[in-house]
C-alpha cells in the first residue's frame, strides 16, 4: 500500500513542475501535458520527441501499476526513470537559469522519487 501512495504523489507532483522559456511563456507541466494530449490526437507527428514520448510513457506505466494488486517493480522502475529524465532535466535547467520557482516545483518530484524508488528496491 505504501508504494501506491508513493506513487500517486511522484505522479501528482510531477504535474506541477513549472516550465519558463523564452518571450515571457510559462507554464505547469500538467498545462503543457494537456496541450500535447490534444495534439496527439490531431497531428501525432508534432510530439514525437523523446522530452515529450518518454514522461508520457512513464507517467502512464505508473498509472498502470497504481491497478495492479501487487505493482510490478520493473514498470515502477522504467516509469520513474522515464518521468526523472524530464524533471531532472527541468530542475538542471532552474539551477543554471537560477530559478528559484523552477527547482522548488520539481524537489518534491526527487524527493517522492527516490522514496518510491528505496521502497521499491526494498521490496
Amino acid at each position: 500500500m505504501r508504494i501506491k501512495i508513493l506513487n500517486v504523489f511522484v505522479i501528482v507532483s510531477s504535474l506541477f513542475a513549472y516550465l519558463e522559456w523564452g518571450g515571457g511563456h510559462e507554464s505547469f507541466l500538467f498545462e503543457s501535458e494537456w496541450m500535447v494530449i490534444g495534439k496527439l490526437l490531431s497531428d501525432p507527428g508534432s510530439v514525437l520527441h523523446p522530452f515529450i514520448i518518454l514522461p508520457l510513457t512513464g507517467q502512464v506505466l505508473l498509472v498502470i501499476t497504481l491497478f495492479q494488486q501487487f505493482p510490478s517493480k520493473k514498470l515502477i522502475i522504467a516509469g520513474t526513470i522515464m518521468l526523472g529524465i524530464l524533471l531532472g532535466f527541468i530542475f538542471i535547467v532552474g539551477v543554471v537559469s537560477g530559478r528559484i520557482s523552477i527547482i522548488v516545483s520539481t524537489i518534491p518530484f526527487l524527493i517522492f522519487s527516490a522514496l518510491l524508488l528505496k521502497e521499491v528496491i526494498k521490496r
